[in-house]
């Protein structure tokens, strides 16, 4: 019945303007809605953020990502104390100009980043609705002026030398064999000795299984990493990692020798690799912590490296083992393949510190300098 009237109204509204009849505007009756109560609008805010959540989720990105930008959004929230949508230009002045004057470049950009996303969300399925309720017509309050600059550039990390990681990790398999606790000793050692030989990230090797360990692939056997970094926050991006540096002896030495001591099922579905030393209800085990393997990485180097005490984080490993990888004739695209970075400039980050194009210029400039003035003599 709907559908029918709309049609008659159409029809009559092009039969006036074929008779050259003007079409008078029309009030818009969600105008004469009365106002919304703090009750209303309270849920409505509440709607608003569960969409955010579910709409950021259909475009695939991480739940990380998500929990990152709902973290900014409430500590915002907190300090505004009303509905952000009522944020005007002169509120992210004083929120960006005197609350995070001082802050990391970092925070202040994700806080900034966060509050666009959520604007543009409100402007794209909520104005009219916001409007009719409260009267206000949603803009974004940060804006060209206002804007917080900066960049999310990468720290430079200058990885150990090759020497000092032997050092490191020979002081450390000595210790294995007085260690009060040796199981969770060697586990702590193997992934730190897995992340410096083929450059995993720490999350990615606390997620591996048994089963992600590809014995047949490749000449040395690879590692099904399924928890690898997206770009962008767009989630797990999966790759295989060849066990390059003699990683493969490591891991075989690790699984006969070590990790049945953890006591858990060999053949169970999802058997972590790096388990954690404490048990569930069922007798399996859980993942060894992202903290429990860092920590173990800096009591490490504080024995035996004390020189890079407080410094050497498994990220540092990651760029050693792209330095390494580089040094030993590499190619930045097999890197970049190994590594998971969407875009070879990422991976130049990595191995910048051992690039010798600057030198191999400045050289070949000098030699046809030489050359010139050999024939002019």
């Amino acid at each position: 019945m709907k559908w029918f009237h709309f049609a008659r109204l159409s029809s009559r509204l092009a039969e006036d303007k074929g008779r050259g009849l003007a079409v008078a505007a029309v009030r818009d009756l969600r105008l004469h809605r009365p106002a919304a109560t703090p009750e209303e609008l309270e849920r409505f805010e509440t709607d608003v953020m569960a969409g955010l959540v579910l709409a950021r989720a259909s475009a695939g990105l991480a739940d990380s990502t998500i929990r990152g930008d709902l973290s900014n959004l409430e500590q915002i929230r907190e300090w505004f104390g009303g509905p952000m949508w009522e944020m005007e230009p002169e509120d992210a002045d004083a929120y960006f100009g005197r609350v995070l004057r001082a802050a990391p470049s970092g925070t202040r950009l994700a806080r900034a980043s966060a509050l666009s996303v959520y604007f543009e969300f409100v402007e794209l399925r909520h104005k009219v609705e916001l409007h009719a309720m409260t009267g206000r017509v949603v803009e974004c309050p940060i804006d060209e002026m206002n804007r917080p600059r900066g960049g999310k550039n990468a720290k430079l990390r200058v990885p150990p030398l090759d020497s000092e990681i032997n050092t490191l990790f020979a002081s450390w398999a000595q210790e294995l064999a007085t260690c009060r606790k040796f199981a969770p000793t060697a586990r702590n050692y193997a992934a730190a000795r897995l992340m410096a030989d083929v450059g995993l990230r720490i999350n990615e090797a606390r997620h591996l299984d048994l089963a992600d360990i590809r014995w047949e692939l490749g000449k040395f056997g690879k590692l099904h990493v399924r928890i690898g970094k997206g770009a962008r926050g767009s989630g797990p991006r999966e790759r295989m990692v060849p066990l390059l540096n003699d990683a493969g002896r490591t891991l075989r030495w690790y699984i006969q020798d070590v990790w049945g001591q953890f006591g858990d099922d060999h053949t169970r579905h999802g058997a972590a690799l790096f388990p954690s030393e404490r048990g569930n209800a069922d007798g399996s085990r859980s993942r060894a912590g992202y903290d429990t393997l860092r920590a173990g990485l800096a009591e490490a180097t504080q024995r035996n490296l004390p020189s890079w005490a407080g410094r050497l984080t498994p990220h540092v490993l990651r760029h050693y083992c792209a330095s390494q990888l580089y040094l030993n004739g590499v190619d930045l695209i097999s890197i970049q393949e190994m590594y998971g970075h969407a875009w070879v400039a990422t991976t130049m980050k990595y191995v910048h510190v051992h690039r010798s194009r600057i030198e191999d210029a400045w050289i070949a400039g000098h030699k046809r300098v030489a050359a010139r003035l050999e024939g002019l003599m």
